[in-house]
């Protein structure tokens, strides 16, 4: 399984995913304020792979906090969320996470526990939320492979792959859960501007697990569904209203609509930490906006006029009648997402 990201004693060590595929190059983040850098630099990305950036980012801070009494300490740990959670806001993954080591960290403060057990704490729960990642994607990998069609033309959009999360991915866990399920699949990724996240990313896992895939522009996929050969979508996701609203990468809107055009199954994949349910809809979504330079540019090449204007939000949000389910660890849930997006946080006896 491709390594995303890794806690060493001394540091958080992930791919540099701005160098792919032309250069496999690993980031050693000695500090906090290094890990908030690759979040918000892009070295690593994908919502549920910036939580656990996050939270890593967060036990390694603590862990090389010189405070020795509980109250500095406290400061500290306090000073290192906020970091965390500057870095990037449309991911609600990021936030889940931050909130899950404060939890933590109250619960190990409220029971009396020295600086040196918090902080030993603090890194079992970091990477508990690391592994616990990874069995989610395997599980919404088998999940999604059910309804994924026996001779499958999957597109895809943005990477939601083993670089997006901590292994295996949510979106192209799925694609590889229908691969061991015995299903022949072939993808179409798109490019997916002004990153290329599909071109650079996705297609760089498929091609190393072997699976067929072809790069498309993103501006090719209605063109494709029109010839008949796309016959399902998935998508990853970074936040999901409690409605069903769900924001990804940008352009991933418009996929959807095509798709429900050409009456092709558009789904969802992604855990329930990136479920918002404190959102209502798509409408309280906060969109990132990125740099100019994202789309005036193309490696160190300009594309672009000087004075140009440029608008270059990271995503958009797909309104909820468009998709056809949300592929979660704990099953597939359908409309109306209101109602189901709340009963997939209730334990397995209530659900039942």
């Amino acid at each position: 399984m491709l390594p995303t990201i890794a806690r060493e004693d001394d540091a958080v060590v992930m791919i540099d995913q701005r160098k792919l595929p032309a250069q496999e190059i690993y980031v050693r983040c000695k500090t906090a304020a290094e890990v908030a850098r690759a979040i918000k630099t892009m070295v690593i990305r994908g919502a549920p792979a910036i939580g656990v950036a996050a939270a890593m980012g967060i036990a390694l801070g603590m862990r090389k906090s010189k405070a020795t009494g509980t109250q500095k300490f406290a400061a500290d740990f306090h000073n290192v969320c906020e970091l965390m959670a500057g870095t990037r806001p449309t991911a609600v993954n990021l936030f889940w996470a931050i909130d899950r080591m404060k939890r933590v960290f109250a619960a190990a403060a409220q029971a009396g526990e020295s600086v040196a057990q918090i902080k030993d704490r603090l890194d079992r729960e970091s990477q508990l939320i690391h592994d616990e990642d990874v069995a989610s994607c395997r599980a919404m990998g088998a999940f999604g492979a059910a309804v994924v069609p026996a001779d499958a033309r999957i597109l895809t959009h943005c990477n939601a792959g083993a670089l997006a999360t901590a292994g295996y991915g949510t979106a192209l866990g799925v694609i590889r859960g229908a691969v061991e399920m015995g299903k022949t699949v072939t993808v179409f990724a798109d490019e997916t501007r002004p990153f290329l996240q599909g071109a650079r990313l996705t297609a760089w896992e498929l091609v190393r697990d072997g699976i067929q895939t072809t790069v498309i522009t993103d501006n090719m996929a209605g063109a494709l569904m029109l010839q008949g050969k796309v016959n399902f979508v998935v998508v990853g996701a970074d936040r999901i209203a409690a409605n069903g609203d769900t924001a990804n990468k940008i352009g991933t809107y418009s996929v959807a609509v095509l798709a429900r055009e050409h009456q092709i199954p558009f789904y969802v994949a992604a855990p329930l930490s990136t479920i918002d349910l404190k959102t209502p809809d798509g409408r309280h979504i906060p969109i990132e906006e990125r740099s100019a330079r994202e789309v005036t540019h193309v490696g160190g090449s300009q594309i672009a006029p000087d004075g140009a204007l440029v608008w270059n939000p990271a995503f958009d949000v797909t309104p909820h009648h468009l998709i056809a389910g949300i592929i979660t660890e704990r099953g597939i849930f359908r409309a109306p997402y209101i109602d189901s997006l709340a009963r997939a946080f209730e334990p397995e006896a209530a659900r039942a």
